[in-house]
């Protein structure tokens, strides 16, 4: 039985990676460092799980000469990228990507529990939900972020936290996520995965998902099939999930006797 759908959130839920990348330079500004990332070079650092680590990972390879006193300031750094990431988010809205409010909406109305398993920190989930629902409305029963867990993806961490909270194993529930390395996490997890494709992660390799798409696709503006199992319409939809995770050969079920292909 499906009984939970299982969120990451930058690049999955919206395409928020741009707006951290923004903010960090925001924050390198107002604290007079003489740094800017661009997109080239941030997409390197998402190698990185995670933003303190890749403030770190930054720090260590770029300026070893000066590690020691810029890791003394890499608190008061974060801390600002963070506050300048919520003013973006407020500033600009930040919608969730195609697919993402449908698939929401109709696990909320068959009963099916929603989580989030993220790298980011609480208060960037946050600011996502509040710029998308009504106060007090955000749908996720629970939310475990990189901020609670021992180690960040590709570790199986967060998706384990998220498992727990749910209180349901792994058999049970379906990962969503846009990179290797959250495949690998959710995988680690025994969480079988369906990949979307983001803006930061179009060179990645999506191995181990079982259906990779661009996007899980709207009625009106069908998702482009990437690998593994097709959907069919060009949608990702609760109906089509549950005969998915209900077909007898798992993961490798496709859509034949819906006339579909891949």
């Amino acid at each position: 039985m499906l009984r939970a759908l299982i969120f990451d959130v930058d690049g999955t839920l919206a395409e928020t990676e741009d707006l951290h990348r923004q903010a960090f330079n925001r924050a390198f500004a107002e604290l007079g460092l003489p740094w800017r990332w661009d997109e080239a070079l941030y997409a390197d650092l998402l190698a990185v799980m995670g933003g303190k680590e890749r403030l770190a990972h930054f720090i260590d390879s770029a300026h070893p000469a000066d590690a020691e006193a810029l890791h003394a300031r890499a608190p008061e750094i974060h801390a600002r990228k963070t506050r300048a990431y919520g003013d973006l988010v407020a500033q600009h809205g930040l919608p969730l990507r195609p697919g993402i409010a449908r698939l929401i909406a109709e696990a909320r109305a068959a009963g099916i529990r929603l989580a989030v398993a993220t790298t980011t920190c609480r208060p960037n989930v946050d600011r996502l939900l509040a710029a998308n629902f009504p106060p007090g409305a955000a749908p996720f029963d629970v939310i475990a972020a990189g901020d609670e867990a021992s180690r960040k993806k590709p570790a199986p961490d967060v998706f384990l936290l998220a498992l727990a909270g749910l209180g349901i194993p792994a058999s049970e529930a379906v990962a969503f996520e846009d990179s290797a390395a959250g495949i690998s996490s959710a995988r680690s997890a025994g969480l079988p995965v369906l990949a979307t494709r983001s803006r930061y992660t179009e060179s990645h390799r999506l191995d181990g998902a079982f259906s990779a798409v661009s996007d899980l696709g709207e009625p009106e503006r069908p998702h482009r099939h990437l690998a593994g199992v097709a959907w069919p319409g060009g949608v990702v939809d609760l109906a089509a999930l549950i005969r998915w995770h209900e077909a007898p050969d798992g993961q490798s079920a496709p859509f034949e006797a819906m006339g579909t292909g891949r």
